[in-house]
């Protein structure tokens, strides 16, 4: 039977069609999936980024806060007669270096996200571009 449909030059010439479609066809989804898992790779990375910068941040920001609260709370009640005024404590060396080190730290985060931000929104670019030349041949 297939013999048949062999010797036959217009059901050939389908099948061959058919099979190069079929091939095209997979070759595109092949490419779509891999574009749409690099595009959520980059998704969780600039998130995970953020996310941990946002942490970071808050973290930092947030033990200030409740320092300066838990001070204020713990302080006895002071006289207003008397002349006594407490000095604000200086600021010890590691407080210093740990401010410093988490501003370098979201910095470089920042920069990170910045990076793959860019990255990505390049690809999307470049691809648009490609499918755009694909449907004017």
């Amino acid at each position: 039977m297939e013999l048949l449909e062999t010797q036959d030059p217009e059901k050939r010439k389908l099948i061959e069609t058919s099979a190069r479609h079929k091939q095209e066809l997979e070759r595109e989804i092949k490419d779509v999936s891999e574009r749409g898992e690099r595009m959520l790779k980059n998704a969780l990375i600039i998130g995970g980024v953020l996310a941990a910068t946002y942490l970071l941040v808050s973290r930092v920001s947030s033990s200030k806060k409740k320092k300066r609260k838990v001070v204020k709370q713990a302080q006895p009640a002071v006289d207003h007669d008397t002349d006594q005024e407490e000095e604000p404590s200086a600021p010890s060396l590691l407080h210093g270096v740990g401010e410093r080190l988490a501003g370098a730290a979201t910095v470089f985060l920042m920069d990170l996200a910045k990076e793959k931000l860019s990255d990505y929104l390049k690809n999307k670019k470049a691809d648009e571009h490609s499918e755009g030349s694909e449907y004017t041949k």
